[in-house]
């Protein structure tokens, strides 16, 4: 198993307010999340760096190798409520912030399984020799018209109101979370490997200009390649990618 991260300011911000982090956990496994800040002056930035670390401490506090699914799944959803409480806290209590949060999306994979967890839109995909599969949906303004039919696939790619927000770690009291559990992997053939990003890459950056430089750099390379691949399409925002992969 080996993970690769990198994150960069892009070339509109003035400060980088993503957050990245992997390591691993337990025998081998790999523990990853990407987080991507929200609020304004510091405040995103101390979210997902709030979000990214305490993710991880309970995660990691509370894993052992004996864990079967549905608890990985349990404690992935308990972890990301323990950074949303963190940052919920810290929000009122030292900034006086209402709007301060992050997004959050993380992946757990053992040599079985792959558990992800996501909260706002921060993205996972899986790569397989067929292509880039996106795992996760949105928790947008835009997504949320789409589900309703109320605008089209092609409207949802430039809608005014794709990076609002619906649901982020840190802005209410309680978050609700998405899992997903990838266990079976019969449709595929080769090694299988997981992007998480934030959407200073997938935003601007389509599904296929992501996939082809994947296959092109090789996984080893993937990642710093993805973040000049968004610093070439304009670098509006700040860019964040982690890759973990079985081979």
């Amino acid at each position: 198993m080996k993970f690769y991260c990198e994150t960069n300011i892009g070339l509109r911000r003035d400060e980088n307010q993503d957050s990245v982090k992997c390591e691993y956990i337990g025998s081998g496994s790999v523990l990853a999340a990407v987080c991507d800040g929200m609020g304004g002056e510091d405040y995103g930035r101390e979210a997902s760096k709030l979000a990214v670390e305490e993710f991880f401490h309970r995660f990691t506090e509370g894993y052992n190798d004996g864990l079967d699914d549905e608890s990985i799944q349990r404690l992935l959803v308990s972890s990301v409520s323990a950074a949303n409480t963190v940052v919920f806290t810290k929000a009122r209590l030292e900034y006086a912030s209402s709007s301060m949060g992050t997004t959050l999306v993380a992946a757990f994979v053992t040599e079985k399984a792959s558990y992800i967890a996501n909260v706002g839109d921060s993205r996972a995909y899986l790569i397989t020799d067929t292509g880039l599969h996106r795992i996760t949906n949105d928790h947008n303004v835009a997504y949320l018209l789409y589900e309703q039919g109320r605008i089209t696939a092609e409207e949802l790619k430039t809608h005014p109101q794709k990076h609002m927000l619906i649901r982020a770690v840190g802005v209410e009291r309680t978050v609700s979370v998405d899992t997903f559990i990838l266990d079976e992997f019969d449709d595929y053939t080769g090694s299988i490997s997981l992007l998480l990003c934030s959407d200073g890459l997938c935003g601007y950056c389509s599904d296929d200009e992501i996939y082809d430089v994947i296959v092109r750099s090789g996984i080893d390379n993937a990642a710093k390649e993805l973040i000049k691949l968004a610093l070439d399409k304009g670098g509006r925002d700040n860019i964040t990618v982690a890759l973990v992969s079985e081979g």
